[in-house]
């Protein structure tokens, strides 16, 4: 994609297609995009249409991280593909890695009444799905032998019931999708964070995350795992998780989930909302991480809406980043906007690759 194409999509996303799409219910326009990515990323000829006009590619931003390899830093977040019905699109989108999910054990409908309310003034969106998906064993039978040509990672949560709110239960939830998976996830996240459902985050609780993660640590995965963090933990909290995800071999953390302490209503929120907590989360991370023998990966989220952004969260210690809310307020163009900036920035700044810059301005 070159600039002039960069800025033409983002000129018509923005001047007619945004206008448009924010006259309609926010979730309903959510599915219309899902189809529309299942449709594209269906047959090959669409795939390449969409990689010529949306996709940057510059080695410069290439890593090697967890033993797999990641042809850009840009990631999409949990919560946007929670079926992995567009997932064959992503690559052309731009994309270097890819969240499907989250993921339960059983088939959920989510919360009832409204879920996704904009709130364009803060850029962000206050997000009350409830963890619905169609279950794992559906979500893996739909993406059985297909090849994304990205990193895959399956986000794993607790089915939102009320049975799952014991812990013998919501443990057996966790791993009966990890075990689903583990044929065709490349890495898996365990979403203890979730503000939208039963029980709220009872596995960030450090006793249960121990026994969840040694439970994990038993099924001897070749994939590694992540975790995904509250912006709301406190330090002492956040410090008994990092200990815990240590000594049970944890490979990193997605720093963070959706800001949950606001006074708009149930649910989180998204966006520029999250961006101060979620940064001061992972820069915290990090400081810990850098006195740690083991070296956690951190995928930095949460009011990622540029190149800037990106490379904020990258400077305060990011391996890797991840977004949905950006790309719905600025569009999809954004992806091949913000690998083409953090080319530039890693340029102007006298790196040789992205890996270099991870941590330089924290």
């Amino acid at each position: 994609m070159t600039t002039a194409m960069m800025k033409a999509s983002g000129n018509f996303y923005r001047k007619v297609v945004k206008p448009v799409c924010f006259r309609f219910d926010p979730e309903r326009v959510h599915n219309a995009f899902i189809t529309t990515g299942s449709i594209l990323g269906s047959n090959p000829l669409t795939r390449g249409i969409a990689s010529m006009a949306l996709d940057y590619e510059n080695p410069i931003l290439e890593q090697r991280l967890m033993g797999i390899n990641f042809r850009n830093p840009v990631g999409l977040s949990a919560g946007f593909d929670k079926d992995g019905k567009a997932a064959m699109i992503m690559r052309s989108v731009g994309f270097g890695f890819a969240d499907v999910g989250s993921v339960t054990a059983m088939p959920c409908r989510g919360n009832s009444g409204k879920r996704l309310t904009r709130f364009p003034d803060r850029k962000s969106i206050l997000v009350n799905l409830g963890l619905n998906n169609r279950g794992a064993m559906a979500v893996h039978e739909s993406l059985m032998n297909k090849d994304t040509g990205i990193p895959m990672i399956v986000s794993a949560a607790k089915t939102n019931s009320i049975e799952t709110i014991e812990p013998h239960i919501g443990m057996a939830d966790y791993l009966f999708t990890i075990d689903t998976f583990k044929d065709i996830a490349d890495v898996f996240e365990l979403n203890i964070s979730c503000p939208n459902a039963f029980g709220g985050e009872d596995f960030a609780k450090p006793d249960l995350f121990d026994i969840l993660t040694l439970e994990i640590s038993k099924l001897k995965l070749r994939q590694p795992v992540i975790v995904k963090m509250s912006p709301d933990l406190t330090r002492k909290n956040i410090d008994r998780i990092v200990e815990i995800a240590a000594k049970h071999d944890i490979s990193g953390f997605v720093l963070s989930n959706l800001n949950k302490k606001h006074d708009l209503g149930k649910g989180g929120l998204s966006g520029k909302a999250v961006e101060g907590k979620a940064n001061d989360l992972l820069s915290y991370v990090y400081r810990k991480n850098l006195s740690h023998k083991k070296r956690f990966t951190l995928i930095g989220a949460g009011g990622i809406f540029s190149a800037d952004d990106a490379y904020t969260k990258i400077k305060l210690g990011a391996n890797l980043v991840q977004l949905i809310t950006g790309m719905i307020y600025n569009g999809p163009q954004l992806i091949g906007e913000i690998n083409c900036g953090l080319a530039e920035l890693l340029e102007r700044d006298e790196y040789k690759n992205i890996g270099e810059a991870v941590g330089g301005g924290d």
